[in-house]
C-alpha cells in the first residue's frame, strides 16, 4: 500500500505564521491546488494521512472542539473535490509535555502504521518545515519539503537536515509521486 503523510498548516492550508495558530473556521484557508493534489493521490491509490502538531489546544489558545470543527470542514471539502483522507492524527501537547507524538518525534506516523499495517519505509511525509523532514527521518520514511509554509530555500544553510525531495507545492509533489 502506498502511503503519504501530510502536515496540515503550510501544506494543506495557509501557514498562519511562526507561533501562530489556525484558531477558527474562518482562518482555515486551503492553499491553491491542494484539494486537486489530494484528489490525485486518492485517484492513484495512495492512502493519505494528516499528521500535525496542534499545540494551541494544549496551550488553551483554542478548544479541541474548534480543532474538530476545522478538521471536519477540511475533510468535507477534500472529499467534495474527490480526495479521501484515511485518518487525521494530531499532537495537541505543548512543547514541554514530553510526549512521543509531538513532531519531530515519529509517534503519529507509528500510530498510523500500527492501525493501518503500513510499512513506513515506503511512505512519504510531505511537510513545510525541517521539523517534518526530521519526523520522516525518525520514522524511516522519505521526506518531501514543500515551499508553501515555514521553511524556505533562502535559509537552507541553516537547516538541521536535508529533505529527500523539495517541491514548490503539494500539487507538484503529487504529480511527481503519482507520475
Amino acid at each position: 500500500m502506498k502511503a503519504v503523510f501530510l502536515d496540515r498548516d503550510g501544506v494543506i492550508n495557509k501557514y498562519p505564521g511562526d507561533r501562530l495558530y489556525v484558531t477558527s473556521l474562518k482562518k482555515f484557508r486551503f492553499l491553491p491546488q491542494t484539494k486537486k493534489a489530494i484528489a490525485l493521490f486518492t485517484k492513484k491509490g495512495f492512502k493519505i494521512f494528516v499528521a500535525s502538531n496542534q499545540a494551541g489546544v494544549g496551550k488553551g489558545v483554542y478548544a479541541k472542539k474548534t480543532l474538530e470543527a476545522i478538521t471536519a470542514k477540511m475533510l468535507k471539502e477534500i472529499e467534495r473535490a474527490g480526495g479521501k483522507i484515511a485518518k487525521v492524527y494530531y499532537c495537541t501537547h505543548h512543547k514541554g509535555a514530553g510526549c512521543a507524538c509531538r513532531k519531530p518525534k515519529p509517534g503519529l506516523l507509528k500510530q498510523a502504521a500500527g492501525e493501518f499495517k503500513l510499512n513506513l519505509k515506503g511512505a512519504y511525509f510531505i511537510g513545510d518545515s525541517i521539523r517534518d523532514v526530521l519526523t520522516a527521518q525518525a520514522a524511516g520514511s522519505k521526506s518531501i519539503l514543500v515551499l508553501t509554509g515555514k521553511d524556505k530555500l533562502a535559509t537552507r544553510k541553516h537547516w538541521e537536515a536535508e529533505p529527500d525531495l523539495i517541491f514548490k507545492d503539494l500539487l507538484t509533489a503529487a504529480k511527481f509521486l503519482t507520475g
